[in-house]
C-alpha cells in the first residue's frame, strides 16, 4: 500500500447468482482506529478494486478487513494486514509503467537475478473486467539494463470512457510485492503506415493504434500551384490494436504531365485529424508509337502467312 498514490485494496468475491442487496464494506484500521470506510454494490463474482482517499499514514501496523453484506447480514469476512514504514531492501525496481488504450508498458530492473510473477488487470470503475497472470519472468541483475513487458488488453474498449490499469508484481523468492495503477480515458486511434500515388491514382495503409474501434476515413486531396484539383475521401474499415488495411482511389482521369502535391488526410469519427502525410506527384507523358512503326508491326504477321503458304506451295509441287 502507498498512501500518497490512494492506493486499493482487492476484493475476491465468490458470489453465485445475481442476487438483491449483496453489498462489500472495507475498513482501513490502523491499531484498532477506524480511519476510513468505504462500501461497494456488488452485481455478481469477480474482482473489486476500492481506492482509498487521502490519509495521514503513519508508521505502525495496519488492517484492512473486508465483509461481505446481504440483506443486512455478514455472509463472509476477512482481514488482511501490512505493515506502513519499515525499512526493508528493495529487490527489484520498476522503473516505468502506464496503461493506455492499447495495454499496459513497464519496465523492471533488479541489483541481483530474481524472478517475479506478474498480474495485469483491466479495471471498469471498481470492477476489475480482465485480469491475468504471468509466471516466473526472470529479471537480470542490473539496474541499468531493465527488461520491458507489454501487455495488450484482449478487450474492446469503449470510446470516451474511463478504466484503469494496474499491475502486480509478486518477487517470488522474497515474496516482496509491488502495485501501480492509472487511470486512462480510452480513445480510438490511427495511423497512416504507407501511401503509393501516380498518375492514374493513390493508396494509403492504414494501422489500428487503439483498443477502440477505429471507424474512420481517408482524405485524398490533389492540388497544383496552390489550386485543388481533386478531394476524394473514403471510409477505413474499421481497426484494432495492429489491424491494417489499404484504401484506394483513381483519379477522374490520367493526370497531364507536371508536379502535383498529394495530401493524405486519416480523419476520426468526429471529423478531428489522426495523421497526415504530404508527397509530390510526379506525372509523366506516356511512351507511345508513331504512325509508321504501327503499320510495320501491324504488316509483318500478314507477310509472315504470305511466306509460309508460298513454301507449303513450293514443297508440294517437288514432291
Amino acid at each position: 500500500f502507498f498512501f500518497k498514490q490512494k492506493p486499493a485494496y482487492e476484493i475476491l468475491s465468490g458470489l453465485v447468482g445475481s442476487e438483491m442487496c449483496i453489498r462489500d464494506r472495507l475498513d482501513l484500521i490502523n491499531e484498532g482506529r477506524l480511519l476510513t470506510t468505504r462500501n461497494l454494490t456488488l452485481d455478481g463474482a469477480g474482482t473489486w478494486v476500492i481506492r482509498w482517499p487521502a490519509v495521514h499514514a503513519e508508521k505502525g501496523s495496519y488492517d484492512v478487513c473486508a465483509g461481505l453484506w446481504k440483506n443486512g447480514t455478514v455472509v463472509s469476512s476477512k482481514c488482511y494486514n501490512f505493515y506502513y514504514g519499515g525499512v526493508e531492501p528493495i529487490r527489484f525496481d520498476v522503473r516505468d509503467f502506464r496503461a493506455d488504450s492499447r495495454g499496459m508498458h513497464l519496465a523492471i530492473s533488479a541489483r541481483d537475478p530474481t524472478v517475479v510473477d506478474i498480474y495485469y488487470m483491466l479495471i471498469d470503475g471498481n470492477k476489475a473486467v480482465y485480469v491475468t497472470r504471468e509466471q516466473v519472468i526472470p529479471i537480470a541483475g542490473s539496474y541499468a539494463q531493465p527488461i520491458t513487458k507489454d501487455y495488450a488488453w484482449k478487450q474492446i474498449l469503449e470510446n470516451g470512457r474511463e478504466y484503469a490499469g494496474r499491475v502486480n508484481i509478486v518477487e517470488l523468492n522474497h515474496n516482496q510485492t509491488r502495485a501501480f495503477m492509472n487511470s486512462f480515458l480510452a480513445v480510438d486511434d490511427a495511423m497512416i503506415t504507407e501511401t503509393y500515388q501516380d498518375e492514374t491514382g493513390a493508396s494509403a495503409t492504414v494501422m489500428g493504434n487503439s483498443r477502440v474501434p477505429f471507424e474512420g476515413s481517408l482524405r485524398f486531396i490533389l492540388s497544383q500551384n496552390g489550386s485543388v484539383l481533386n478531394t476524394t475521401e473514403k471510409k477505413t474499415p474499421v481497426l484494432l490494436t495492429g489491424d491494417d488495411e489499404t484504401v484506394e482511389i483513381t483519379w477522374n482521369k490520367t493526370l497531364e504531365p507536371g508536379i502535383y502535391l498529394l495530401r493524405t488526410v486519416l480523419l476520426g469519427q468526429g471529423g478531428a485529424v489522426m495523421d497526415l502525410e504530404e508527397n509530390v506527384v510526379e506525372a509523366k507523358p506516356l511512351v507511345g508509337s508513331n504512325a509508321t512503326d504501327t503499320a510495320k508491326n501491324a504488316d509483318f504477321p500478314a507477310t509472315a502467312v504470305a511466306l509460309a503458304l508460298l513454301t507449303i506451295v513450293l514443297l508440294r509441287k517437288r514432291r
